[in-house]
């Protein structure tokens, strides 16, 4: 096993393992005691309502980690078609009618245009994720469909088409076969991207409530009390920074791998 893949496990494993099962043994929250109380019977003490930070932290991951999961997934389920069709596509209208109001979406800022939409809805956890998913879209888009148009220009794409092979075995059974590499690179940039923006929207109030146990709420709700109560910022903080470096040193390590056997194939 390559030291920079089990680097990546082990620091996105406290992350992830908390997300996913904090709240199975959270148990019933205490009593509240004072608020950004260090110790006082709370393990990292007191967050700045008096609740308990550590019983917050077994909470605040789920959201976070399934809310990036969902853009992600989503984002990837519109781009994927969108690059494939517009990339094997021979009608040039076509496929200007495709990417060209994805290149409009991709020039608005996108923390700016969830903020936007923000402001005139109110989205939740769901909203968030669709918010994040769309700004997401044009940018997976252009890169499916520049990895498939260079799996398309292939004598092998050719020679099926001249054998009267269908649109979708074309596109499904040999150009998004091959550009699997790629976008496995693309999937561990962009989730990394994609718990940043999250987190940082809900840092923003975006999608959460104002006092929800969420790690992102916890750094921004919590930094008034950082000198007398680090924990309460601190920890949130670090598993935030945990999940998103070792996500990326997973993604990196594997595709490293994958290049590497690709390399000692004759």
């Amino acid at each position: 096993m390559r030291p920079r893949f089990l680097l990546g496990a082990v620091v996105v494993a406290v992350p992830l393992a908390l997300a996913l099962l904090g709240p199975l043994f959270a148990g019933e929250p205490g009593p509240r005691g004072m608020s950004f109380a260090p110790g006082d019977g709370h393990l990292l003490g007191t967050d700045f309502v008096g609740r308990d930070v550590w019983h917050q932290v077994l909470h605040g991951g789920r959201p976070v980690v399934v809310t990036a999961l969902a853009a992600t997934a989503l984002a990837y389920a519109v781009a994927l078609p969108l690059g494939l069709l517009a990339a094997l596509t021979h009608r040039r209208t076509l496929e200007e009618l495709l990417m060209r109001p994805l290149d409009v979406l991709l020039a608005v800022p996108s923390l700016l245009l969830i903020l936007l939409v923000a402001a005139v809805f109110e989205p939740g956890a769901g909203g968030l994720a669709l918010l994040v998913a769309v700004v997401n879209i044009p940018d997976a888009a252009r890169i499916v469909r520049a990895a498939a148009a260079q799996a398309a220009a292939r004598p092998a794409v050719e020679a099926l088409r001249m054998q009267g092979e269908s649109w979708w075995r074309m596109a499904v059974g040999h150009v998004a076969r091959s550009t699997l590499g790629t976008l496995a690179a693309d999937a561990g940039v962009r989730l990394t991207g994609v718990l940043h923006l999250v987190a940082t929207a809900a840092f923003l109030g975006v999608g959460v409530a104002p006092d929800a146990a969420d790690w992102a709420v916890m750094v921004d709700r919590n930094r008034t009390g950082l000198a007398v109560q680090a924990w309460a910022v601190v920890v949130p903080a670090l598993l935030i920074v945990a999940l998103t470096t070792g996500s990326n040193l997973l993604f990196d390590a594997a595709l490293d791998k994958r290049g590497t056997e690709r390399g000692r194939q004759p």
